[in-house]
């Protein structure tokens, strides 16, 4: 029961950062877009699922505090500087993408539009270093407490954090060249093309960082980073897909948002948290987990709500499949 709750988490988690993962990334490439009209245009592309997108955060949150009371506390005790700076740029894109369109002058909205870019690039290095944290491990001991917060002022941390903004904004672009309309796709083309490199060049930077990184390969599985190495197949598929089929380039681009999640939970398990002073002390997915009688109770809860998100999901991009045009409506 308690793997198929932990599968859950990271399936929740992973849909968050492929969906959340196009907001944050059309956020971040705001200023790719000149003038008021083009930026308002991009956010009107993200606008029907935006919010909705948000609902799968909760839900993993949720998860994790239900399923896994014990990984929730050490792991937001251990990694708490990197889970605030990811809430709080979730909180400033919000609200900043619903205030932007109120104001009538220009500079205001540009203000805001500041906005979004910061608090899209806080999310996104947040989440990444909370990656880049549970995959290094954290000073967990034998009492079950965390000491300091040096332990994410490494370079591997680091690395991971500004790796998940390139795969952001690669995300952003793809799903850009989706939803604008046509005449655009040879700009959205050639953003991608500026973004692939980089975002490859990041993910070789963290996965050599890590393979240096003693903490690193002790906490993780070898073979864990395979997925790793998919992120780089991925990434040279959306690049090849780009100017002819923006659905493959979409595609391969969130496959690669999933990878870092199948990562961290493959390569760590059966470890929940792993302890970089006290082996024993080590948190595995069993121990993390709330007892048996309460994951049956969630279990029967979540039985009616989990299609019903699913299909909500589905039923929205249905409706809103296609490309925007002069009679979309506008969102902000």
């Amino acid at each position: 029961m308690d793997l198929i709750w932990y599968a859950l988490l990271g399936l929740f988690f992973a849909a968050y950062l492929v969906l959340g993962g196009y907001d944050y990334g059309v956020g971040l490439l705001l200023p790719a877009h000149g003038d008021d009209p083009d930026r308002r245009a991009a956010l009107t592309a993200v606008g029907p699922f935006f919010l909705g997108n948000e609902v799968w955060l909760v839900a993993a949150l949720g998860i994790l505090f239900g399923a896994f009371p014990h990984l929730e506390g050490e792991l937001l005790s251990g990694l708490y500087p990197a889970v605030v700076v990811a809430l709080v740029g979730v909180v400033l894109v919000t609200v900043a993408v619903q205030l932007r369109g109120r104001p009538d002058r220009l500079a205001a909205r540009a203000r805001w539009d500041h906005v979004v870019v910061g608090g899209s690039a806080l999310a996104a290095l947040g989440w990444g270093a909370v990656l880049g944290g549970m995959l290094q491990g954290v000073p967990l001991d034998a009492a079950g407490h965390v000491g300091g917060i040096g332990h994410l002022a490494t370079p591997f941390v680091a690395a991971t954090a500004i790796t998940l903004v390139t795969l952001v904004a690669v995300q952003g672009a793809t799903f850009l060249s989706l939803r604008m309309p046509k005449e655009q796709a040879p700009r959205r083309a050639a953003l991608v093309d500026r973004l692939v490199p980089v975002a490859l060049g990041a993910v070789a930077v963290t996965t050599l960082l890590g393979l240096l990184s003693a903490d690193v390969r002790a906490a993780v599985n070898a073979w864990a980073f395979l997925p790793v190495l998919l992120i780089v197949v991925v990434l040279g598929a959306a690049r090849a897909f780009a100017h002819r089929r923006p659905g493959w380039a979409f595609a391969a681009s969130s496959v690669a948002l999933v990878a870092p999640v199948l990562v961290v939970g493959l390569g760590l398990y059966p470890a929940a948290l792993v302890s970089t002073v006290d082996p024993a002390a080590t948190l595995t997915v069993a121990e993390a987990a709330a007892a048996p009688s309460t994951l049956r109770l969630l279990s029967w809860l979540a039985l009616p709500l989990v299609p019903v998100l699913i299909g909500f999901q589905a039923m929205s991009w249905w409706v809103f499949r296609g490309r925007i045009d002069g009679k979309a409506p506008v969102y902000w």
